[in-house]
């Protein structure tokens, strides 16, 4: 009998030595596969896991080969009754579905109990962006904030720019070494979703205020333990995502009237504001490193959503 966990062990091992998936996916693999094996053994839905005569709690020995598709529509059903939301249920269905596929395909389970387990359909929710006039004037912010020469203000414009200017994800900027920038392109290489690398292109602005943190800014920070990295944070390490979400949040605050964003709402914004300048969405589905176009079309609802509201608030018979 193979065991429920040591299937998710066997799993994880999978995911990070064979697949190359990131440490962040495969915690949330082995999370929502944590979640289920709670559910089964009575200890995830309210319900008191079996206790042996003295009242101590046994490890439950279940096999991964006993688990049903019952079992599966039953553990998502409870999450629906809790409230959980309807992206967490597809996510953690999704989860079981490719857990249960890799077992099947290993031997493990002797027939699939997922290949007929449906998640309530997500609504798709607008992402919430910048106007371009708000964006230029973050970027101002950021600029004047810069200006007295302190190494985290230009640290600071320098990565707002870039966000602006490339649409990358937070990880992709913490992630960048100074060998991955090229002025002389004006283009950086970013390593993406499922390990994979584009060159994504910067601008003017994006490449005057990178040079300068690069050449002033850094080396006023850098130390032994700053590597390659481009961005770093004040003790000289590596920025950790969690600063470069303070910093945006920061600095949006002092634009009036703006939504408060982080990093990915940068990324949401550059992408509409690259949608409403014209596009081509083949183009910014590159840009963007999106694995399908569908994701990509979302920023042309964003921009017709805008359009509408600019309309009803202009033309007098709106």
């Amino acid at each position: 009998m193979i065991t429920f966990d040591a299937a998710v062990t066997d799993f994880e091992r999978h995911l990070r030595s064979e697949r190359g998936r990131s440490e962040h996916t495969i915690r949330a693999y082995v999370g929502d596969l944590a979640s289920l094996r709670d559910h089964l053994s009575g200890s995830g839905d309210g319900t008191p896991a079996d206790l042996s005569e003295d009242s101590t709690p046994q490890p439950v020995a279940l096999s991964v080969d006993e688990i049903t598709l019952a079992d599966l529509r039953d553990w998502l059903g409870s999450l629906a009754r809790q409230g959980v939301a309807r992206s967490t249920l597809g996510r953690r269905s999704a989860a079981a579905r490719t857990f249960f596929r890799w077992a099947t395909q290993t031997g493990r389970v002797s027939g699939d109990p997922s290949l007929r387990l449906t998640a309530p359909r997500k609504h798709r929710v607008l992402p919430a962006v910048l106007a371009q006039r708000d964006a230029g004037e973050l970027l101002d912010v950021a600029a004047v904030a810069s200006d007295d020469g302190d190494p985290m203000g230009v640290r600071n414009a320098a990565m707002l720019e870039l966000l602006y200017a490339t649409g990358i994800r937070v990880g992709e900027l913490v992630g960048l070494d100074i060998d991955d920038v090229e002025f002389d392109a004006r283009v950086i290489r970013v390593i993406g979703k499922g390990n994979k690398q584009r060159t994504v292109p910067f601008g003017v602005p994006a490449a005057g205020a990178l040079r300068r943190w690069l050449e002033v800014g850094r080396p006023q920070v850098a130390g032994s333990a700053s590597g390659p990295a481009v961005f770093l944070g004040q003790r000289g390490r590596r920025i950790d995502p969690r600063q470069v979400r303070t910093v945006v949040h920061d600095l949006l605050a002092h634009v009036p009237d703006a939504p408060d964003l982080g990093p990915h709402g940068l990324r949401h914004s550059a992408a509409t504001h690259l949608v409403e300048g014209g596009a081509d969405l083949r183009l910014v589905q590159e840009l963007l490193g999106h694995n399908s176009l569908a994701t990509t079309q979302l920023y042309t609802h964003v921009s017709i959503d805008r359009l509408k509201q600019s309309y009803h608030q202009a033309h007098p018979r709106a």
